[in-house]
């Protein structure tokens, strides 16, 4: 299966009395689909999942799940556990929930470091038993484990690895040695919105944006140009989007993105839990600005 294109990494919108607000999601879920995005990802950071209780998370995961089917788009779900054993108990869990997904987003180990020879063998006693191909998350800003160019061929050639979802915090050396060169059937995504349209540029095959929420037609819109060889429109669209990318970041996400989605009227309430605290109201009116300018 072949992973490209714009995939949003769905909020997960609460109600004014702190429940899930199911119904809006649905209608969040079809919006960006119709806007032209490939696929959702449920459960991703920007979903805020260790914020959600197991129930909240299959409901959140068959809500997204549903949408995908209806549009025939792609279905990726988060599952992340403390160890390997536990991540394989997420995996087997959600393959038997949702065995259409098209793939599972799994972060490298977070905190324990493990080291670039203990991530590849994490993954690969993942692969062995998961029911669900693997996309690698790598974001060491958050797990705190980097990875090599090395490191990361060595995950693309497991059998079941399919992809990264690249987070380092800018374009790297890394980075642009893997698009230099990337390995067949592995697909290289961004995970950093303010740097699609360079990655893009290099041959990423696309991108996991929560900031892709707010303006969805357009970041397809960027994928597309690149695709297409259309240099000087991809140029100008995409120095906008980078505009919307950094407002869209300037509080922990989502907390913009929520505001931002509330003021448009789409979900019922910015609000986010914590330790998350909503985004200042300053934040919120520049995010909305930018996305509303984007439509002239």
């Amino acid at each position: 299966m072949e992973f490209k294109g714009i995939y949003v990494p769905l909020v997960t919108p609460f109600a004014a009395d702190g429940a899930v607000a199911l119904d809006a999601l649905e209608k969040l879920a079809h919006e960006v689909l119709d806007a032209g995005a490939a696929g959702l990802v449920a459960l991703g950071t920007t979903g805020e999942p260790a914020a959600l209780t197991a129930a909240e998370r299959d409901a959140v995961v068959d809500v997204a799940a549903a949408a995908c089917a209806a549009r025939g788009a792609q279905l990726v779900v988060g599952a992340t556990g403390g160890d390997t054993r536990a991540t394989a108990e997420a995996l087997a869990a959600l393959g038997a929930r949702v065995p259409q997904a098209a793939a599972a987003l799994v972060t490298v180990p977070s905190f324990v470091r493990p080291g670039e020879a203990g991530t590849v063998a994490h993954f690969r006693a993942l692969a062995a038993g998961s029911p669900l191909p693997l996309l690698v998350y790598h974001i060491p800003y958050r797990t705190g484990q980097e990875l090599s160019t090395a490191a990361l061929r060595e995950l693309a050639a497991i059998d079941g690895v399919v992809g990264v979802k690249y987070a380092t915090g800018g374009l790297d050396g890394t980075a642009a040695e893997l698009l230099a060169d990337t390995p067949e059937g592995f697909a290289f995504l961004t995970g950093e919105d303010a740097f699609l349209a360079p990655m893009l540029a290099l041959g990423a095959a696309g991108g996991i944006l929560a900031s892709a929420h707010l303006a969805t037609g357009r970041f397809v819109e960027l994928a597309q140009a690149w695709q297409a060889g259309d240099v000087d429109r991809a140029r100008a669209l995409g120095h906008r989007l980078t505009g919307l990318a950094l407002a869209a970041f300037a509080a922990p996400n989502p907390a913009v993105t929520k505001g931002v989605l509330h003021a448009q009227g789409r979900i019922p309430t910015p609000d986010v839990r914590l330790p998350l605290l909503p985004a200042g109201r300053a934040e919120v009116e520049a995010a909305a600005a930018l996305a509303s300018g984007l439509d002239r």
